[in-house]
């Protein structure tokens, strides 16, 4: 199957590193024209030194969504192609955690993403053609211990993207969720240094009990997500709609 996105325009959020920048080169080397977003000029020309803006913005930000619309808009003519994706909070258990956090986290994981996606699906409806995909994580099917914030917040987004997608579909735009497992990307790494932190072990231990629990016996690579979110984004993906596809190696045993 080739996929084809000459012609597309593509907005990718987090686009700096891991999971965004893989996305991003996935979506690029099909054709699609890419705006990048994240939080470092440097390391976004770094990254993705061929986009046609690099967007430097915070979403935890007043007035990022809006910012980054107005630029991506500017500089592509159009978005096509969605792909929303926040940073990780900082580890927590569910007690304890104070409102503030609470507020912050909501504002730049969730609401921050519905923000931007009120700017830009009307586009996507008006054209009949459209991809919504937000990157979640596998915390939304199986808790993750230790990162309370995380699950619960990334748990608004599977409501609202499964709410959006039936919404959306009868226009020709369609919305997705792509859920991450152990992909070999910093964020994990500095995951796996908390959590020896915490235990007393070190990140190699915690890293080979992770793998360990994992049917394929390894971390994934980002360009291996990024292959499954590429295809969403593909014309081939036209009827699929209202999905959260696990990328997991099989560490989820649930059905």
């Amino acid at each position: 199957m080739h996929i084809d996105l000459s012609g597309k325009r593509a907005l990718i959020l987090g686009a700096s590193g891991g999971l965004g920048s893989a996305i991003a080169t996935g979506l690029r080397e099909a054709g699609a024209d890419i705006a990048v977003v994240g939080r470092s000029a440097e390391r976004l020309q770094a990254a993705m030194p061929e986009a046609k803006a690099r967007i430097v913005a915070d979403l935890a930000a007043a007035g990022a969504p809006d910012a980054i619309a107005d630029q991506a808009l500017a500089a592509l003519g159009g978005v096509d192609i969605l792909v929303n994706n926040s940073g990780g909070p900082p580890p927590s258990p569910a007690l304890g955690v104070s409102a503030e956090v609470w507020k912050a986290q909501f504002e730049a994981m969730v609401l921050s993403l519905m923000k931007l996606t009120d700017r830009l699906a009307p586009g996507m409806v008006e054209r009949k053609w459209g991809r919504i995909l937000t990157i979640a994580s596998s915390g939304v099917q199986m808790p993750i211990p230790n990162l309370a914030v995380s699950n619960t917040l990334r748990s608004a987004l599977v409501g609202w993207s499964k709410t959006l997608a039936t919404e959306l579909a009868p226009h020709g735009v369609t919305v997705n969720m792509v859920l991450p497992g152990r992909i070999a990307t910093s964020r994990v790494a500095s995951l796996d240094a908390a959590a020896a932190q915490r235990t007393g072990r070190t990140a190699e231990e915690v890293e080979a009990a992770s793998r360990a629990a994992i049917p394929m016996g390894r971390y994934g690579r980002p360009e291996e997500f990024a292959a499954a979110a590429v295809f969403l984004a593909s014309p081939q993906a036209s009827y699929v709609t209202g999905t959260t596809i696990r990328i997991d190696g099989g560490m989820i045993r649930s059905i």
